[in-house]
């Protein structure tokens, strides 16, 4: 059995907890709401408010085998705080949940080789890449669907730009079972891109997803020169021997 910490218990630390207590996992999970608390320990989940920002001691809460961070709300600074108390800890291996944003779109596919643009969330990932005192794989979700995300929902009263470019989407089924097959296999020390396969175009995916809701089609705006990225994830598939749960975006 193994421990493991999950630092943010929101749309996918939660889930994630409780898959991974289903598995046979002990599983701490923070949050920064007293009021949430009460909910994480009535999932058997271990609760813990942690704020990565103060300077409270978390020691209690890093005391696992593995540290998954779903939060990426923090500046840099509140990180490196993290980091610091990481290093003190005996935590050893990190995952830490980043997003396919880091890319600029430059109308081409897009591999973890690919030159990043310059934000605080690349800066952040930075920070974990550089560091030696602990095994780490960073994974780039794309947009995130599922349960509450419905894209049908999505720019509301809004036209909605670029609708030649595609899309780059995964559901959170994949994003749990992405998470778990590599504390499982013990694939750390890598940078993965997770993203289906399917790349509609933002016509496609928008009108269908109004269209399964039974809601007005959308109206686009194609005013902007074409813009778009499209996310390679063969390197996450190969190295996990893993098969997409959803890869067909307009089903």
């Amino acid at each position: 059995m193994k421990d493991v910490s999950i630092l943010g218990c929101g749309w996918l630390g939660k889930p994630l907890a409780k898959f991974l207590i289903k598995k046979g996992f002990r599983v701490k999970g923070s949050t920064t709401s007293l009021n949430k608390l009460e909910d994480l320990k009535s999932v058997n989940i271990s609760p813990f408010l942690v704020d990565i920002s103060s300077d409270k001691n978390f020691e209690e809460f890093l005391s696992s085998d593995v540290l998954i961070i779903a939060i990426t709300s923090k500046g840099i600074e509140a990180f490196k705080n993290l980091i610091f108390q990481i290093e003190k800890s005996s935590i050893k291996k990190v995952i830490f949940i980043s997003s396919t944003s880091v890319y600029p779109s430059v109308n081409k596919e897009m591999t973890e080789e690919d030159p990043t643009i310059d934000s605080p969330l690349a800066q952040i990932e930075n920070e974990f890449k550089s560091n030696q005192y602990f095994k780490k794989t960073i994974i780039r979700f794309a947009g995130l669907l599922g349960e509450n995300r419905n894209p049908a929902n999505w720019f509301e009263g809004r036209k909605i730009p670029q609708p030649n470019g595609f899309v780059n989407m995964i559901y959170r089924e994949d994003c749990i079972e992405i998470i778990y097959q590599i504390i499982q296999q013990d694939v750390f020390g890598e940078v993965f891109n997770a993203c289906s396969n399917h790349h509609p175009t933002r016509k496609e995916f928008y009108t269908n997803a109004k269209k399964r809701a039974n809601k007005e089609s959308p109206v686009f705006d194609d005013s902007q020169p074409l813009k778009y990225k499209i996310i390679n994830s063969d390197k996450l598939q190969k190295h996990l021997n893993y098969t997409f749960k959803f890869d067909n975006l307009l089903v």
